[in-house]
């Protein structure tokens, strides 16, 4: 029923624009059906609606009745979830493009004179090396997105404007779920430390891309940070490197997807001048909200105005990501050259603690919300999870030098007077720590490719496996050793690799601290 409603609310603003001037196209980002059995399949009560060939023709049946109005999609991460139905990521993505008339994943058409609107497809997730519900743009499509910017340049009036299911790094969005942030699939390519921070690089190279637009998080668009410009006011902070481009976030139209309650579509409107983002309110009638005016200064710059001031809700829990930025109140100095920094010595963590630093090696870890988080060191937005809160809380947190340095000169061996190391030489190794009132000091140690933030969550077809593991170790206690369910669930416990000593000899696998 809300998608007839969200129909109803569009299909005028289709006729009008298509009778002023043509220029009308339909995007959808992604994630096109419920992920969870919606009583479709009779064979297979327990199969999820999202990724099956039903969902996506479904899909396409409603995306093509707008009277003609041609559509695109891209995929997000539950469109390729039809794990019962295809046992590849391969076979279900040609299902995709199949129900959708694609040939490819991603997708550019031309909507206006020297203007594209083009989509980049989230393809893997029964192989994502991590969660499945990272959005994950695969190399084929990068290297294609890459060389049409390429063809396409500002400087011969080109103007480009991208959809994806997840923004990218970089983007300075900050309303986002906390959820996203600490499973580490808040970006595109989240986990790919490269491929993450690719398409910001692409957006700083190619100011051609005007504007970028996005969903993933479920939240609406009623608050500011749903929106950020290529420039801010000098007082807001440093100048964000956005290239040229406005980022905005998107909402949902069915009400028991959306994590906030707002039913919005976004409306963008070209002029003269340059363009608006708007918003379609499917809760007030199909009501038109201008959120932000965009004019072009010149073909490689561009100024945003915000139409209104956030428009939020007592019962809002939106977690909105405190975004480190080069000398603000929260940054602690010296963390990357002194030898012990108390990060917080006058007081414990709490959940108002905003602080962050950077290390020797570039990295850079705060505090946020009672939680230790990994941020970019490029773009500092949020990676991921280091210390969850309740281990984090109440306690302090110190960085300290923990080892030789690398470039070590011993003066006193022949033929070494008077060398140097390199200028550009600075990492030393060192230990972050955290620490109670009982002096109990737990060692944060880094990933082995020297990331800190956890990729704790594994793809979907892994936890899968993993569950029905417990359930048969669950029916051998009730129905071999006698035991009742509700104390057999008590005493079903997993182990995991692959480290848990700093020994060097594998004298345990300490199963009972690496429970869920």
């Amino acid at each position: 029923e809300d998608y007839e409603v969200g129909r109803s609310h569009l299909l005028p603003i289709f006729a009008e624009a298509r009778n002023t001037h043509g220029n009308v196209a339909l995007v959808s980002l992604g994630d096109l059906g419920e992920s969870k059995n919606c009583e479709h399949n009779p064979a297979i009560p327990s199969e999820l609606y999202a990724g099956t060939t039903l969902c996506h023709e479904t899909a396409a049946e409603f995306l093509g009745s707008f009277d003609g109005v041609p559509y695109e999609v891209i995929g997000g991460n539950h469109d390729l979830e039809g794990i019962d139905e295809f046992s590849t990521d391969a076979e279900n993505l040609e299902v995709f493009l199949k129900c959708h008339g694609k040939q490819v994943p991603q997708f550019a058409r031309q909507v206006a004179e020297k203007t594209y609107i083009v989509g980049l497809c989230s393809t893997i997730f029964r192989d994502a090396a991590y969660t499945s519900h990272e959005v994950i743009v695969d190399d084929k499509q990068i290297a294609w997105f890459e060389d049409f910017l390429v063809k396409h340049p500002a400087d011969e009036g080109w103007k480009v404007f991208v959809f994806t299911h997840a923004p990218p790094n970089g983007s300075g969005l900050r309303v986002l779920q906390e959820n996203h942030v600490i499973n580490g699939c808040c970006w595109l390519n989240h986990s790919d430390e490269k491929n993450c921070r690719k398409f910001i690089d692409l957006v700083r190279q190619h100011r051609s891309i005007k504007g970028w637009f996005s969903g993933h998080f479920h939240l609406g668009q009623d608050y500011q940070d749903s929106i950020s410009f290529p420039t801010i006011d000098p007082s807001e902070g440093p100048y964000p490197n956005r290239g040229s481009c406005v980022f905005a976030q998107t909402s949902v139209m069915r009400g028991g997807t959306s994590r906030d309650g707002r039913q919005q579509s976004r409306l963008l409107r070209g002029n003269k001048d340059g363009f608006e983002i708007c918003t379609i309110d499917h809760q007030q009638d199909g009501k038109i909200r201008v959120d932000a005016t965009i004019t072009y200064r010149d073909d490689t710059h561009e100024v945003g105005v915000y139409a209104h001031d956030d428009v939020a809700y007592d019962h809002d829990t939106y977690f909105k990501v405190y975004m480190p930025t080069e000398g603000d109140m929260g940054q602690i100095c010296g963390a990357e050259s002194e030898e012990c920094v108390l990060v917080n010595e006058s007081e414990p963590i709490t959940t108002e603690t905003k602080i962050w630093w950077r290390l020797s090696c570039g990295r850079v870890l705060g505090v946020l919300n009672g939680m230790l988080l990994e941020y970019d060191k490029s773009t500092l937005a949020p990676l991921g999870l280091v210390v969850s809160a309740d281990e984090l809380l109440g306690k302090r947190v110190a960085v300290l030098d923990s080892g030789i340095e690398e470039c070590e000169i011993d003066f006193d061996k022949p033929g070494m007077e008077g060398a140097e190391c390199a200028d550009d030489y600075n990492e030393r190794e060192q230990a972050v720590i955290m620490y109670d009132e009982d002096n109990n000091v737990t060692v944060v140690q880094p990933n082995e490719d020297g990331s800190y933030w956890r990729k704790i969550v594994r793809n979907k077809i892994a936890r899968m496996k993993e569950r029905r593991r417990e359930l048969a170790a669950l029916e051998f206690l009730k129905y071999d050793l006698g035991v009742e369910e509700e104390a057999a669930k008590e005493h079903v416990k997993s182990s995991w690799g692959p480290y848990v000593t700093t020994s060097g000899v594998a004298k345990s696998t300490n199963a009972k601290a690496t429970m869920k």
